[in-house]
């Protein structure tokens, strides 16, 4: 069965091929939980894609890091929702007339109908002075990542890759750019079927950013995010070879996980990833 992306504004379902197609199938009812899964140290894989761009100058592996395996007990009691959570109650018997039910919210209002849609037109737009990265765009499907292309971001892409299907990965979609010689910056809007699994992916992603592997800091708040956090790097040193710098910045709202980078042989500034995060957030 193809994924389930309901477009409402009419634009065509993402492409999938025959490796994709179990990863965004519909799920049967009764598996309202993901499978357990073991803690597995996945490293972050080098961006061996940016070598299009600066392999003449900056040859350097991408810092490295954990990825945390989720641990969820498959047969285990739901948890009963809040009262308030539960339909017919979300207001006071008197609000209402008898047997009216409240309007739903407009578009504007509801995150979950403009994650409905076209999850490509909610990419950040291209900031002034970039470019689009043609090399790498080239190897997405008309701005969508099947589940296989994203876990290439990790150097156990195979745990990464059962591991997304498991927490109900629903599609990616994904730009890059470029600016100047060096400068790049990819751009991923990971959608889940739940938004406690796009917040769960984006805490396991920040769980390794204070270690030596990943950025070796806390990061900064991103404002307007409850928990995201953005990102700066050491720079990598080789020599005969100009310095890396990387910056990142990570965050979920509603069902939708937002993983953005920047990379350049320069040093990278906190307005420059602050920026583009929160532009991204915005759109969210």
């Amino acid at each position: 069965m193809h994924p389930k992306d309901s477009v409402s504004d009419g634009q065509p379902e993402p492409p999938v091929d025959a490796a994709v197609v179990a990863e965004v199938g519909e799920q049967p009812e009764a598996a309202a939980e993901p499978a357990v899964q073991p803690a597995v140290a996945v490293k972050r894989r080098p961006r061996g894609r940016t070598t299009l761009i600066i392999a003449a100058a900056a040859v350097l592996g991408i810092a490295g890091g954990i990825a945390t395996g989720y641990a969820v007990q498959a047969d285990r009691a739901p948890t009963p929702l809040a009262a308030l959570s539960q339909p017919g109650l979300a207001y006071p018997a008197k609000a209402l007339p008898a047997g009216k039910a409240p309007d739903p919210l407009p578009a504007s209002q509801d995150r979950r109908v403009r994650t409905e849609g076209d999850l490509r037109k909610l990419i950040v737009p291209r900031p002034k002075g970039w470019q689009e990265d043609k090399a790498l765009t080239a190897l997405t499907q008309d701005g969508w990542l099947g589940a296989a292309d994203y876990a290439m971001n990790f150097e156990n892409e195979d745990y990464m890759y059962g591991d997304l299907l498991d927490q109900g990965l629903r599609r990616v979609a994904g730009t890059s750019w470029k600016k100047g010689e060096y400068r790049a910056a990819d751009v991923y809007l990971v959608q889940f079927r739940s938004g406690a699994a796009a917040a769960a992916h984006a805490e396991d992603q920040r769980s390794y950013m204070p270690d030596e592997k990943g950025a070796g800091n806390e990061g900064t708040a991103i404002k307007g995010s409850a928990e995201g956090r953005y990102y700066l790097f050491p720079a990598e040193r080789k020599a005969g070879y100009l310095p890396f710098y990387q910056a990142r910045a990570i965050f979920s709202r509603g069902d939708v996980m937002v993983d953005i980078h920047i990379y350049d042989s320069a040093p990278i500034s906190k307005k420059d990833i602050r920026t583009l995060a929160e532009r991204q957030l915005e759109r969210l």
